[in-house]
């Protein structure tokens, strides 16, 4: 790519035919570095009833980058070991979630993991966006392995094409639109999961009962105890010997622990059945049971189980499964396990037929509505990413 062409983005707004000046992001700020008293796990640092906020690494996070509130507070001693901002600052995190920056609207003292950018000549908004986009280019500091190390001369020193203010603030609107489009996706997301999470507290038996506190009309029999073995055969003897390039190839979708490459045996399996992982002892709260129906390529990280039509309903097993405690399951050590064998043992409270068709059409339904949702903000991750790549030098 020529000069001329690196000056001038391939996509841009109606009006805006200046090309963009190169410059240093020193030239364009005051980079400094905030501070942290020590120790500063210190209780004299803190205090409740402080207007001042204590912005933190793990408020970057949680926020994504657009800091609203703040749960801690800095003391008046606190605040003379610091960097006390009272309005809206762009910062850069260069620890933890190095290169993430962020914007700070509420009076806060600044954690020595980041980087201010005082008396700024640009657009906010602007600069915030290019910083996301360049977010993975800081990369390059670090050495194979280790932790990227930023600085304030690395920043300072970093080239950047910037256009006119007026044109910095077309963006910056621009692309706080979107934004905010895609916060408004993630929080109905959200409120999708949760919805589906308390339904799942609500429709199944808890505390020893025989009776979900919530249910369809017409239903009101006592639920029964039952094992999985009594609900389901078990399909794990059809695995067999494939090659990666056979597992990869087509439209069928593949389920295992740590994805394609890793592994070289499995095996096809098509109709309806449920997918319970072998390993899945890091997310307890959430154990990977996955409803299939269809063909799919399953490894040997998986057991597959189909429900005995006349006891079971497979979309209601892959609910029952994953309301169950799966922890008294597990066995080994480390990374524990789910023992195909012990699975057939794990038993949880089962109603009639007709209300597991009830149950499990239900959740598909909620799962359905996820999956758009969960697409839909997927959709809007990439429309940002591909406007931030055409609309920025």
């Amino acid at each position: 790519m020529n000069a001329k062409q690196a000056k001038y983005p391939q996509l841009r707004f109606k009006g805006f035919t200046d090309p963009w000046v190169q410059r240093n992001l020193g030239d364009l700020a005051e980079i400094v570095r905030g501070a942290s008293p020590r120790p500063i796990q210190d209780p004299k640092w803190f205090d409740d009833s402080s207007e001042i906020g204590w912005l933190r690494i793990s408020d970057v996070t949680e926020q994504n980058g657009r800091i609203h509130h703040l749960d801690q507070h800095i003391s008046e001693a606190g605040q003379a070991k610091t960097r006390v901002l009272t309005e809206p600052h762009l910062l850069l995190s260069i620890a933890a979630t190095v290169g993430k920056p962020l914007v700070n609207y509420v009076k806060t003292g600044v954690h020595d993991g980041f980087l201010i950018f005082m008396n700024p000549k640009f657009d906010l908004e602007f600069m915030f966006q290019w910083l996301e986009s360049y977010r993975d280019k800081w990369s390059r500091y670090g050495q194979p392995g280790s932790q990227v190390n930023l600085n304030s001369d690395l920043v300072k020193n970093q080239s950047i094409s910037i256009p006119s203010m007026d044109e910095q603030q077309k963006l910056g609107e621009f692309f706080t639109s979107i934004d905010n489009l895609i916060t408004a996706n993630q929080r109905k997301l959200d409120l999708l999961k949760e919805q589906k999470k308390g339904y799942l507290q609500k429709m199944f038996p808890k505390n020893g009962s025989k009776f979900p506190q919530l249910r369809f009309a017409d239903f009101a029999d006592a639920w029964e105890q039952r094992k999985v073995s009594e609900l389901a055969d078990r399909y794990d003897n059809l695995r067999v010997p494939i090659t990666a390039s056979e597992r990869v190839a087509g439209e069928t979708p593949y389920y295992g622990a740590n994805g394609i490459q890793d592994y070289v045996e499995g095996f096809t399996h098509n109709g309806e059945f449920v997918l319970v992982a072998e390993d899945g002892a890091n997310d307890l709260q959430n154990y990977p049971v996955q409803y299939v129906d269809g063909k799919v390529w399953v490894n040997n990280h998986a057991h597959v189980l189909q429900a005995k039509e006349e006891r079971v309903d497979n979309k209601f097993l892959k609910n029952a499964l994953k309301h169950t405690n799966i922890e008294p399951y597990l066995v080994g050590g480390g990374r524990a396990k789910l023992n195909a064998d012990v699975m057939m043992k794990i038993n949880f409270k089962v109603p009639t037929l007709p209300e597991q068709v009830q149950i499990g059409k239900f959740f598909d339904n909620l799962d359905h509505l996820i999956t758009l949702h969960q697409r839909k903000l997927e959709k809007l991750q990439e429309l940002k990413k591909g406007y931030l790549q055409k609309m920025f030098c």
